[in-house]
């Protein structure tokens, strides 16, 4: 395992809960922690502060790594502070006025790390990632398994970076410049991946969620999508966008299958509400 500082929470104050983890700011402003929940452990932790790094040395913009921390019980890595930042999540929904423009920024800048050549030595193919969750997870039945494992097996594999957990969530700004965070699962391959689950999440996640997680209705993240994929591909026609999202669903199945297994694997059965929404997807329909 890494060596891993221990820092005082004493020192911190909590700014920042996620999914996955809670972040602190340290009182004198120069960094901040995040601590992965203990169910993570640390090689959830070692793993994103690697690739944050090599993101970081990319010069793709991000908050800089310092080091990695533990407060006894949890694992992270400290950070750059980002003063006055807010994500473009929050922006949008304190000012609504702003969902156009910085969606429009925002198709910008995937497209940056989009046009970033690959360090196939520093980073995972998607794939990669996805295929042993698949292989191995006790949360999907073997008709299905067997689905995903061939769509899986008909995906290209460009040298294209990818975020890895591409949304507006995980962008934020001071104001004057942009930064991406969650970098976990930076990796490459078909920038479809990075799209497949803002699809899903604009389209399908309950609203409860939404709230919870992007402080937006369903309607305005629906809004997002349309005007995402508008910016970024310039589709003129509605029959174009309509093509782009039946080819993107089994990305998405395979996104939404890789999320829920690292969430759920060993905690609990097979899902067959989500079963039935994968196979929908991967047989091409988007049931709304």
């Amino acid at each position: 395992m890494a060596t891993y500082e221990t820092i005082n929470l004493d020192d911190y104050f909590q700014s920042g809960e996620g999914g996955q983890s809670l972040t602190y700011t340290r009182k004198d402003g120069k960094a901040m922690a995040k601590l992965f929940l203990k169910s993570y452990g640390a090689n959830t932790a070692e793993r994103e502060f690697r690739i944050s790094r090599a993101v970081y040395k990319l010069g793709i913009p991000s908050p800089e790594p310092f080091r990695l921390v533990t407060d006894g019980e949890r694992f992270g890595g400290e950070y750059q502070v980002i003063a006055n930042k807010r994500s473009y999540t929050r922006i949008i929904s304190e000012e609504p006025e702003q969902l156009e423009p910085l969606t429009a920024k925002f198709a910008a800048l995937a497209k940056g790390i989009h046009s970033t050549p690959a360090d196939t030595e520093a980073f995972p193919e998607m794939s990669a990632i996805i295929r042993p969750w698949i292989e191995k997870s006790t949360c999907i039945t073997e008709p299905l398994r067997a689905r995903l494992l061939s769509a899986l097996d008909s995906i290209p594999n460009p040298k294209t970076c990818l975020h890895g957990d591409l949304h507006i969530g995980n962008i934020i700004t001071d104001g004057v410049k942009d930064y991406w965070i969650d970098l976990g699962d930076f990796a490459w391959g078909c920038p479809q991946w990075d799209f497949s689950m803002i699809f899903y999440i604009s389209h399908y996640m309950r609203p409860e969620l939404t709230d919870n997680l992007f402080h937006l209705e369903p309607a305005t993240l629906r809004r997002h999508w349309d005007l995402l994929v508008k910016d970024y591909y310039g589709f003129k026609t509605a029959d174009e966008k309509k093509e782009y999202e039946k080819n993107l669903l089994k990305f998405t199945a395979l996104k939404l299958y890789f999320n829920f297994c690292k969430k759920y694997e060993g905690k609990g059965e097979p899902a067959p509400q989500l079963e039935g929404l994968a196979n929908a997807f991967l047989s091409g329909v988007a049931p709304l």
